[in-house]
């Protein structure tokens, strides 16, 4: 009993079965007409093109992975630097991608994408600063760790 369930279920949602006897010949499925791509925007030939810039988003995510423990095991002015940079430009990225997302009109993503520049540079800028005049992002977080209520 439970297994022609089954059967029938999955011959009902089988594409195949629903193409044969649901869309008439020469009618384009509906679902064919509701997919939605990034907009043309995108692909303008300003930046990066939308593949290398997935592939660079990937690598400095898997490079967080190695540069956040390195940070702390080996402190350096130079693995804070990285550090920051990596985090900054991980973060604009992905505000960058809800930006993109939910923000529309015809000013608003350009207004959204001009704060985002400045809050990301700005918090580079202060990062660097910490970074030089101060103990350093790694020192810091090692400071916060280790501090008692």
């Amino acid at each position: 009993m439970t297994s022609s369930l089954l059967r029938s279920r999955a011959l009902l949602m089988s594409p195949r079965l629903m193409t044969r006897y649901f869309i008439k010949p020469g009618q384009r499925p509906v679902f064919a007409t509701t997919i939605h791509t990034s907009p043309e925007h995108n692909a303008s030939g300003s930046g990066l093109l939308p593949s290398t810039h997935w592939n660079a988003e990937r690598l400095v995510t898997v490079g967080l992975i190695g540069i956040i423990p390195a940070a702390f095991f080996v402190p350096h002015p130079a693995m804070d630097y990285a550090l920051a940079a990596s985090l900054v430009i991980h973060g604009h990225w992905g505000i960058e991608q809800v930006v993109t997302d939910y923000v529309h009109g015809e000013t608003l993503p350009k207004v959204a994408n001009a704060a985002l520049f400045a809050v990301s540079a700005l918090t580079f800028a202060g990062l660097s600063y910490f970074n030089y005049n101060d103990v350093g992002l790694t020192k810091a977080v090692l400071m916060l760790w280790s501090s008692t209520t």
